[in-house]
């Protein structure tokens, strides 16, 4: 299947260089090969390729030229940027790709900035399997398989629990040595599996931190490295004030949304159904923002006296949309009626998995079954 984001992709690809983010194996390296047959790839990782990096000889005779895992070579920003201020654009594409954020790199000196344009492929969802086959098989295989391409699509438990280790190893074992000298990867992997049930309650760094017997400090710092190569998201709690936003706890979700436990089957199926809705969202959001410059963000609420509202949609900063997540629960949340003045007067709407009718409340705010909103997300509902 074509991925969501295919023909946009290279839509400005004559004029900038295109940046690829997103999780390893979410299907980057399938989505560039197969954008132009006229493609030149090369893959950082692989020895073959070395000149192609080291001396600038790739095959200029291809339309599309692909740089895999890139941001691996040291100062690969200065490089990318002598490419395009040399005019070596002016016949050819250039597509860069990496499983880690490409700007991971601060101390960089020159930028690329206003050299490219990035995207960000997440995995399959609900709206990008429409019509594939059944919504509740689709989303039964996101939640017992992932949304990852290959495990979603092998459709067995057997292959990706085999799939799931390795893809973990990888990237603990391989890809953060690339940045920074992580002695004990194996208490790193327990604070994954400890996050992993800690779905919808913010993460106390104190509490991993006694957990792991590690400083804080180390704790924030894994949180920020398993960020930056795709394994966790955060959001930020929503302030008015944005720098009190960053600075405080926020909440985690996984890319792999089957790492989500629980300690009963309801228990992990809420937690799994709230972090599928926050990884939808998230990559609505990454698709308007990308292809359309849209300035959406997404957030949580955790008013004071610790009552939360899951989600809190923001345009250019500015709240638009107050979403709570059910798994069977279509009672109103009373979360909706703790609003400060700057909340009263925005779109409410309960996502219900386990709805037998759709209804509003005399207030406005929407009841509505949450795999049909999946399908067909709308921040102007």
């Amino acid at each position: 299947m074509d991925r969501y984001i295919k023909k946009h992709l290279l839509e400005y690809a004559d004029k900038k260089i295109i940046l690829l983010t997103g999780p390893r194996q979410v299907g980057k390296t399938t989505l560039t090969k197969s954008l132009n047959q006229s493609l030149a790839y090369y893959n950082y990782d692989v020895k073959d390729n070395f000149e192609v990096f080291q001396k600038s000889q790739w095959d200029r005779s291809k339309k599309l030229v692909v740089f895999d895992e890139l941001h691996k070579k040291k100062n690969w920003k200065n490089w990318l940027k002598g490419i395009y201020d040399n005019g070596e654009l002016k016949n050819q594409q250039i597509v860069v790709t990496g499983s880690s954020r490409l700007d991971i790199s601060k101390k960089m000196g020159d930028s690329l900035a206003g050299r490219f344009f990035s995207y960000q492929l997440n995995p399959l969802d609900l709206d990008e399997l429409k019509g594939t086959q059944s919504t509740e098989k689709n989303y039964y295989n996101l939640l017992n398989y992932s949304g990852f391409p290959e495990p979603f699509f092998e459709a067995t438990e057997k292959f990706y629990s085999q799939w799931k280790k390795s893809h973990l190893d990888m990237i603990l074992r391989q890809d953060l040595l690339n940045f920074e000298v992580v002695k004990d990867i194996d208490t790193l992997e327990m604070m994954v599996e400890l996050v992993s049930t800690q779905i919808s309650s913010t993460t106390s760094y104190k509490s991993l931190a006694e957990d792991l017997q590690k400083d804080e400090k180390t704790i924030k710092n894994w949180l920020r490295h398993l960020e930056n190569l795709y394994v966790l998201f955060r959001l930020n709690p929503y302030h008015h004030k944005l720098k009190r936003s960053l600075t405080k706890t926020g909440k985690y979700y996984f890319y792999d949304i089957c790492r989500v436990r629980g300690s009963t089957v309801e228990q992990k199926e809420a937690a799994q159904l709230e972090n599928l809705v926050a990884l939808s969202l998230k990559k609505y959001i990454d698709f308007q923002n990308d292809v359309f410059g849209k300035s959406y963000d997404l957030q949580f609420i955790k008013f004071t006296d610790q009552k939360e509202i899951d989600f809190v949609v923001l345009e250019k900063n500015i709240p638009k949309l107050l979403i709570e997540v059910k798994l069977s629960d279509s009672s109103v949340s009373k979360s909706f009626n703790r609003q400060d003045k700057a909340l009263q007067n925005i779109k409410k709407i309960q996502l219900v998995k386990n709805l037998k009718r759709e209804f509003s409340t005399l207030s406005g705010i929407k009841i509505i079954r949450c795999l049909d909103y999946l399908e067909n997300i709308d921040f102007d509902l």
